[in-house]
């Protein structure tokens, strides 16, 4: 492929900033249309953003001669039915994250890849950013010498919504749609970063409960996890705590420094050495999914490799599903 012609299944809130904006900053990339199930929502984005066509049905827009690949941009229970058809027609698809609402689906989508020979990539955009390849750079160089374990913290208060779920229950809080409540909206980004720097985690146990009893969907959970390359580590979210222990971190301790870092806040990064302590800042790029979607669109223009593809994306899923018991 010379020129990228996108259709967008889905517009909400992340392609606003997030992605959306940067399939147009890419040369030989364009966005050509847009789908939502609400005609008004559709034609008002397309409106507001240039778009020349826009869809209320997903088959209409995959089978869209002008268009040569798919972003799928849903609720994460529809991303292996959408990803499927996509690759079926024969066009390359970029996911949101997670890959699907299950393990499961997720082999599906691999089957489906393997089958057609279309490829299937997933927004792990945090990969690709400059802020966690400084990490990954103080991990490899062996700044903090040889990792012994990695912890997790995450706490978050209840959001207002959350106080009104038994009236109004957003999606990310209906398991049969997200997958898992907002532990699988929000843990695909840190377990992702953590085996891209620490390998494939083969084993993962959990204990998911529900301690603020504000909605059905777990929202404690403690995990213990080790990764191929023998480091253990732990983690632990919290989405109901009190502000006080609001806490976004991970902490990788080594045998000579320690390195943390946020994974949502970008606070700066912290290392800790024998020669002292470091806060690094790293800026960000204005469209946080503009890296990865580089990526991608040279990748189907044959100008280089995106690796975080569905198989890639997959371990994330196991590990999800392995900690919350759904097998």
């Amino acid at each position: 492929m010379e020129e990228i012609s996108w259709g967008f299944i889905g517009c909400g809130e992340v392609t606003e900033k997030k992605s959306g904006p940067a399939f147009n900053e890419v040369e030989g990339s364009h966005v050509e249309a847009v789908m939502s199930r609400s005609a008004d929502k559709a034609r008002t984005y397309a409106e507001r953003h240039n778009i020349p066509k826009y869809y209320t049905d997903a088959q209409q827009l995959i089978d869209d001669p002008d268009i040569n690949a798919i972003y799928i941009a849903t609720p994460p229970s529809s991303h292996a039915t959408f990803a499927i058809m996509s690759m079926r027609a024969g066009k390359p698809c970029y996911v949101e994250k997670p890959l699907a609402a299950s393990y499961e689906d997720c082999i599906r989508i691999n089957r489906i890849s393997e089958q057609t020979g279309v490829p299937c990539f997933v927004a792990y955009y945090r990969r690709y950013l400059p802020y966690f390849k400084k990490v990954k750079e103080i991990i490899d160089t062996g700044t903090i010498g040889k990792v012994l374990n990695v912890q997790l913290q995450f706490v978050a208060p209840p959001r207002d919504l959350d106080y009104h779920a038994s009236s109004n229950l957003q999606w990310r809080l209906q398991p049969d749609i997200s997958g898992g409540g907002y532990f699988y909206d929000l843990a695909p980004h840190q377990l992702d970063l953590l085996q891209a720097l620490f390998g494939i985690i083969v084993r993962a146990h959990g204990y998911p409960t529900n301690r603020g009893h504000l909605y059905q969907a777990e929202d404690t959970i403690s995990a213990a996890f080790i990764f191929d390359s023998g480091i253990p580590g732990s983690a632990s979210w919290c989405f109901v705590g009190h502000e006080s222990a609001k806490e976004d971190r991970i902490y990788v301790i080594g045998d000579k420094g320690t390195v943390s870092f946020s994974v949502y806040t970008y606070e700066p990064i912290k290392l800790i050495t024998s020669e002292g302590k470091r806060s690094i800042n790293v800026p960000n790029p204005p469209y946080v999914q503009l890296p990865i979607i580089t990526s991608v669109i040279r990748h189907l223009q044959g100008l280089g490799i995106c690796k975080c593809t569905s198989v890639s994306a997959t371990p994330v899923n196991w590990v999800m599903d392995r900690i919350l018991g759904k097998f």
